[in-house]
């Protein structure tokens, strides 16, 4: 039976991506990220992460998706290849630009990125969040916020990552309701991004409620999914440890794509597979190492929201 298909605000057609030359794990963001391993090094960690970003731009890039590759060749900046905590981008010519905890991930801006971004889409204005780090104020891009970009509803989890008054500046000038919210692991460590716990399509969502720890803040926040008319494709704990939650809905010219890790789509359910399939088809791309730092596929992808010229 043929997938329901229209265009969707909530899908980006094109994304950015940067690829490492010199991968390792961040060690300034151990401390409250549970999804990063103990780091390696050495010149075949490094190569197998340059590899898994190329191959999977190319599978993007073949299922029709625009794939803007940025290389980084310097080796101060580890979690480089993670661009969407930086930087977003929003229907209208909006790019907003984040301030990050860690001081490293500071020098992951790049003037380069954005340049492009205003040489090829209609850009109408760049508001910049990141003179807060002077004051401790962060607020970590769709890291820390997961945007329902056609209900305008931006869900949060509380963190040292997502200061309340960085989200309130940002939800006011982007023209989104703030849906704030306690996670935990089954350890009890506080989930440090909300995309590793959940994911918004067009037609579904991933989400792992299990770890939300107010019972009527996780019933409001399922209802107003539902009230969306999406499907909720609840994930457990085990499926959120292996980035199950961690995926991105893009836009190919025909179709709308769920791209997701190879390691989220083996801990995903015959019937939650079956859930996504009715609006959308699944590319997984295979990007263990890059896994090791702490972030999945949806981290690596930076969507663009923007107008061609």
């Amino acid at each position: 039976m043929a997938r329901p298909f229209f265009f969707s605000p909530q899908a980006a057609s094109a994304v950015v991506m940067v690829r490492p030359h010199h991968f390792t794990v961040n060690t300034e963001t151990a401390n409250d990220n549970r999804f990063q391993k103990v780091p390696e090094t050495g010149q075949d960690l490094r190569r197998r992460a340059y590899d898994e970003i190329t191959r999977a731009g190319e599978m993007l890039s073949s299922a029709g998706i625009a794939v803007h590759m940025f290389e980084d060749e310097g080796d101060t900046t580890p979690d480089s290849v993670f661009p969407n905590n930086w930087f977003s981008t929003h229907a209208g010519g909006h790019i907003a630009i984040f301030p990050m905890k860690a001081r490293n991930r500071r020098l992951e801006r790049r003037p380069d990125i954005i340049e492009m971004l205003k040489r090829d889409y209609r850009v109408q204005d760049v508001i910049d969040y990141s003179g807060l780090e002077a004051d401790g104020l962060f607020l970590e891009g769709t890291g820390a916020m997961v945007l329902d970009h056609i209900d305008r509803v931006a869900y949060v989890v509380r963190s040292e990552r997502a200061d309340p008054v960085a989200l309130e500046r940002f939800a006011t000038h982007f023209n989104f309701e703030p849906m704030v919210f306690d996670a935990r692991d089954p350890e009890g460590m506080a989930i440090y991004h909300t995309n590793v716990l959940m994911c918004i399509g067009t037609g579904f969502v991933l989400i792992g409620p299990d770890m939300m720890t107010e019972p009527d803040r996780r019933a409001e926040i399922l209802d107003r999914l539902r009230r969306t008319g999406r499907d909720i494709i609840a994930l457990d704990n085990d499926q959120i440890a292996r980035f199950a939650g961690n995926a991105l809905e893009l836009q190919a010219p025909d179709q709308r794509l769920l791209a997701l890790s190879t390691t989220a789509l083996d801990a995903l359910r015959p019937d939650q597979i079956a859930a996504i399939e009715k609006t959308a088809s699944i590319v997984a791309l295979d990007i263990p190492t890059i896994e090791n730092a702490g972030g999945s596929v949806r981290c690596t992808l930076a969507g663009i929201h923007l107008a061609r010229r």
